[in-house]
Order: structure tokens, then sequence, then C-alpha cells
């Protein structure tokens, strides 16, 4: 196990190291916010917080685009269509900018991607529910890129209960879910256990025959009533097991207070739509949000608190442990002050240097823990007769 903090060997900064790191962020949810108001994120955007412009500025040589299904939509049975879109609009993105991104879906195809300047885009599959539309679907996910998969979302599925559900349906894993991590090891698709049960979470471990992801979690010491975060025994035992815990960046995932008043606001949400019967996207609840937010501020965290997340990971189970999952699209307006949009990465790693870590710490942190956890999926599927499908052909063609 490395140490959390250690003096550098020589000098770094900034610069010198970025220069030499592929940042890794294996959670934003860009491909839902094209899906729900259109727009050409090849492009600068003065609206959230991910377009390749701001993502180039910020050095991010690899992101896991998001292929996220409600749980409405899987049970309303349009989850493969869903998907089948979102996917789409990924490679659309990367179509209108071959020089600026490229569609990635091995850990060559990244490496290649960030020596060509070119920001790889991955795609992790949020809400594995679909999966049980049809026979055929986990192959016909797999060949469209899809290289790790969220087991449930806000709600219990097919595979496998929700952190959010009080029904807990299936105490953990169904059976098929059981079946599902396996297919999933053979097929060299990362295990992600962000968003399940804390029984579910347990049981994925143990049928996993190679290392899983947290792909955007942060550290439930510091939220210790948020279930959605993993606790110091999950986090060790995804150390044991090889695996990455993935910051969220989420005031509300790493905050206590901001936590606290996201509860609330959900308990009045709940209350206002019981009293009125307004629907979720109507004027009239958009209102009462901004009503609520107005006369509550929010307590926005700081980036020294993603830090910390990090710090007590790296202490607790190693350096080689802990990575970036920010959840940018997916949180709202709750980022920390210093990490408001895929432009501010180099503020991570100015703070990582204030704390301390040496550069090639840093540059693990920032990636290399992410793709050494991707490789050994990837050696696993090898191992039992499924390779690594890469789009390496259409990368180089494209430089």
């Amino acid at each position: 196990m490395l140490a959390a903090c250690t003096t550098p060997k020589r000098t770094e900064t900034v610069d010198s190291v970025l220069a030499r790191a592929i940042v890794v962020d294996t959670h934003i949810d860009a491909p839902f916010r094209i899906e729900r108001a259109p727009e050409d994120l090849s492009q600068r955007s003065d609206k959230g917080q991910f377009d390749l412009v701001r993502a180039r500025e910020g050095h991010l040589g690899a992101a896991f685009m998001s292929i996220f299904v409600p749980s409405s939509e899987d049970e309303a049975g349009r989850g493969i269509e869903l998907a089948d879109r979102l996917i789409d609009h990924v490679e659309a993105l990367v179509a209108s900018a071959p020089e600026l991104a490229s569609v990635a879906s091995c850990v060559d195809d990244v490496r290649r991607d960030a020596a060509s300047g070119r920001i790889a885009l991955a795609l992790g599959m949020e809400n594995g529910g679909p999966l049980a539309g049809r026979a055929d679907a986990l192959a016909h996910f797999y060949a469209r890129g899809v290289r790790y998969v969220t087991m449930a979302h806000a709600k219990s599925n097919a595979y496998a209960d929700s952190s959010y559900d009080g029904e807990q349906r299936w105490q953990g894993l169904s059976p098929a879910g059981k079946a599902l991590v396996a297919d999933l090891n053979a097929m060299g698709i990362m295990v992600d256990v962000s968003h399940v049960s804390e029984k579910a979470f347990w049981q994925i471990v143990e049928a996993s025959r190679a290392p899983v992801i947290a792909s955007h979690s942060s550290v439930r010491h510091f939220t210790p009533d948020f279930e959605r975060n993993v606790s110091d025994e999950m986090i060790r035992a995804i150390a044991e097991k090889g695996g990455v815990v993935q910051i969220n960046f989420g005031s509300g995932f790493i905050s206590q207070p901001a936590h606290e008043w996201e509860v609330r606001r959900n308990e009045a949400f709940k209350r206002f739509f019981v009293e009125t019967g307004a629907k979720p996207d109507s004027a009239q609840a958009r209102k009462f949000i901004a009503d609520y937010a107005a006369r509550y501020p929010y307590p926005r965290a700081t980036i020294d608190v993603v830090l910390d997340h990090i710090d007590y990971v790296a202490k607790l189970v190693g350096v080689e442990h802990v990575g970036l999952g920010s959840d940018f699209e997916g949180v709202g307006d709750t980022l920390p002050t210093g990490l408001e949009d895929t432009s501010k990465y180099p503020n991570l790693v100015q703070g990582l240097l204030a704390r301390g870590y040496s550069g090639d710490q840093i540059r693990m942190v920032l990636g290399e823990n992410l793709l050494r956890v991707w490789s050994a999926v990837e050696r696993y599927a090898t191992e039992h007769g499924h390779p690594p499908a890469c789009r390496g052909a259409s990368s180089a063609a494209a430089q």
C-alpha cells in the first residue's frame, strides 16, 4: 500500500503533472443532457458542466459518458430504446468533432487517444435493468461500447436492490443478478457498485471474479446516514478486490450540511406534490424549487471537501484505490466551488500538490488507478476467451 502523502522527490507543478497524466472521469451525464435538450457539445456552452472545449481546457483525457436509464423508463419497457439513443448522441458528438474526441472501447483506445490529444469517450450503463429486456441485450450493448454497468439506480430492478429503495425486493441480488455479475466478468465489462444497496454490494463483491468499481460514490464517513456512499468496510472490500472508489463531486455526496439540506428539500417537495398535485416538470414545481432555494440558501461545499474524501480513501486503503467520478451533469447546481465544470480538474491537481502528494501519486488518482482496474477486467475476460474489442482501427484512422 502506498502512503497517502509523501514528500515529492522533485518539484512538480500542475502543468508538469498534467503533461504526463491521463485524467479519467468515470461518470458524466452528458448524453442524458442532450436527450433532454439537444445541443452541440463540441462547442463551448454557457450551460451545464461539460462540453469538449471546456473538457480540453481541463485536460480531461477520458470520460465515461453515462448511459443513464431512469428506473421509470426501465419499468415501462423503454430502457433499451433509450440507451441506444443515448449512445447515438455520443457517437454523433464524436462524428461532429473527430479532431477533439473519439469513442473508446478498451484501455488501449484510451492511451492511443491520449497520445493524439483527443478525449476518449467511453460508455458506462447506469442502471443495468434494461439488460433483462431481451436475450441479446448484453452482447448488443457490449458491441456498442458499454464497458461498465451500474447494477441498479433509484429502484430495485431485475438484478439488484437500490440503496434508495426501501422495498429491498431481492435482499441484495436476484439469481439473475448473480448470473449477470459472472457474465460481465466474462465479457470484460466492469461491475459498478454505485447505487446498489449494502446487501447487494456485498453479494456483488462475493460473486465477482474481477475487480469492481464504485463509479461515482463518495465516503460515508462524512455523511453517516447516506447509504448511497460507501462505508469504510466497503472501501476496504473494494480495495481487497483490487478495485477503485471514484469520488463523486456533488456537494450532497461529500458534505453533511449539504446532504441534510437536500433531504429537507426533498421532503418539502414531496409534501408540495401531495398538496398541489403538480407534476415534477411543471412550471409550478420549478417555481417551488426556486423559491425554496431562495429562502434556504444551499450550503455548497468547496474543493477542499473533495480533497478530504480522496485523502480519506488514500489513508484507509492506499492511494492506488481512489479516483474521480464527478457526476458532472448529474448532480445539478450542487458542485463545489473550484470544481464547477470540466475545465477545473487542474484545481484538484493544485490541491493534491498542496497536500503533499507526489506527481506519480496524483497521476494515479487522476486516471491510472482506473485504467489499471479496467486492464485487470480485460485480462480476466481474455483468459476466459473474450479479449477486448477495441475501436483502435477507427481511432488511428482519424489521426
